[in-house]
């Protein structure tokens, strides 16, 4: 049963289940925990949040004859007290937050998420960029709105935001770590407001880059020695960007960090192992991903299924190897957008993964390898306890004459969602 009341009236030995207002609005790392210390229950009741819930089987209850709500998660009704307020506030978000929603559904949130997102992230940008004081307050809410994206549907926004412009790299780059960051901590099992941090730190990881000449951010071609040297200076320049920011030092160190690798060769410090903070290792995965995923002016991006082939190579020496694992289960062995052969000899596109098995996604059909023609597509689920189809492998998408892949696995959503990602 949960409680929503106000923070003058709590006390030491109940269980904080949300904060009612911004997860940045308070000094916690954690949104759920038992109040066990005199310190927390200050820092709460000084604090610029007013009211929290509270989860009355963890902890102690509300005393006698405090303004209450009372909320049933159960029967998902709230229960008013005799001396309760009218007024009924949201829901209390379960431990993943907001509601599912169907891939096609959420395609069409994520189509105008990414037009919103492109001028915010572009103004940070160009703030850093001209070494003005940076208005971090807009990509808060840019943040919010991605991690609700997350939370509905994990694979609409991370698979939508691959499809980038050239021009629009650098800014939809940290667009799409924010949200395989999210999507990454969602699926590791942190609450809320570590979710949210994580992907902050996504969305800041290439600030520095803002402070790299055009000529070497935007050159069309392998970077030479002098200039990779100039470009690695990116990170530790975009931590010195966040310096003076109320930002969590974690979020800081993920920017700093994000290059470092497990055996110790990355930069700029050459950390190894556990010594590289949690948010970089998860945050050095993420980047990876997007950036080798993503056509470049002088490099065409893998298919997903085979960056994920690829990355897990890497793994035991670059990546963080039980990350790398957590970040597969993420987006899967066949993620969303990859060209499949089946058994049956026919090809298939995925377009969304299971929740149950890696190796049985939701896939469209259209192509008949046998007879070289095109099928109506028709959508199969091979997790489905009826299905006796199965991948025999994925395919290179260049090895077929095929131009309209992206609008299978997109389904219904409208056509200017390529243009905005």
């Amino acid at each position: 049963m949960l409680k929503r009341l106000n923070v003058q009236h709590l006390s030491q030995g109940m269980y904080l289940h949300e904060f009612c207002g911004s997860w940045l609005a308070h000094p916690f790392w954690r949104s759920r925990f038992l109040i066990k210390s005199s310190e927390e229950l200050a820092k709460l009741r000084n604090g610029t949040i007013q009211e929290v819930w509270i989860d009355v089987l963890k902890g102690l209850d509300v005393p006698a004859g405090v303004d209450c709500l009372v909320y049933d998660p159960d029967t998902a009704t709230f229960i008013d007290p005799p001396n309760a307020r009218s007024a009924r506030p949201e829901r209390p978000r379960s431990a993943h937050g907001t509601s599912r929603s169907s891939m096609d559904e959420e395609l069409q949130r994520a189509a105008s998420l990414c037009q919103r997102a492109h001028p915010a992230i572009s103004q940070l940008f160009t703030q850093a960029r001209n070494a003005q004081g940076l208005d971090i307050h807009p990509v808060y809410r840019l943040v919010e709105d991605i991690t609700d994206s997350i939370e509905r549907n994990p694979s609409a926004l991370t698979s939508l935001v691959r499809l980038k412009e050239a021009d629009q790299y650098t800014y939809l780059h940290c667009l799409a770590v924010c949200a395989l960051m999210a999507a990454l901590a969602r699926r590791l099992g942190l609450d809320d407001h570590s979710v949210r941090k994580a992907a902050l730190a996504g969305l800041l990881h290439d600030l520095g880059k803002a402070s790299i000449c055009p000529e070497i951010l935007n050159k069309p071609g392998p970077l030479d020695d002098y200039e990779f040297a100039i470009m690695r200076t990116h990170s530790a320049k975009g931590w010195q960007m966040l310096q003076s920011m109320d930002i969590d030092p974690a979020v800081r160190d993920a920017c700093l960090y994000h290059h470092e690798k497990i055996d110790g060769t990355g930069y700029p410090h050459q950390l190894a192992g556990e010594s590289i903070p949690l948010l970089a290792r998860m945050t050095a995965i993420c980047d990876v991903y997007d950036a080798v995923t993503s056509n470049r002016p002088y490099k065409r991006g893998w298919p997903p299924a085979e960056a994920i082939r690829r990355m897990a190579q890497w793994s035991r020496t670059h990546l963080d190897h039980k990350l790398f694992e957590a970040f597969v289960q993420t987006v899967g062995i066949y993620p969303v957008g990859s060209l499949v052969r089946l058994h049956s000899e026919l090809l298939a596109v995925v377009i969304e993964p299971s929740e149950i098995s890696l190796l049985a996604p939701r896939i469209k059909v259209f192509y008949a390898i046998r007879t070289q023609q095109r099928l109506t597509p028709y959508i199969v689920d091979l997790a489905a306890l009826t299905c006796d189809e199965r991948i025999a492998m994925h395919e290179n998408p260049d090895d077929w004459p095929f131009d309209d892949l992206e609008s299978l696995w997109r389904g219904h959503a409208p056509s200017e969602a390529a243009a905005a990602a």
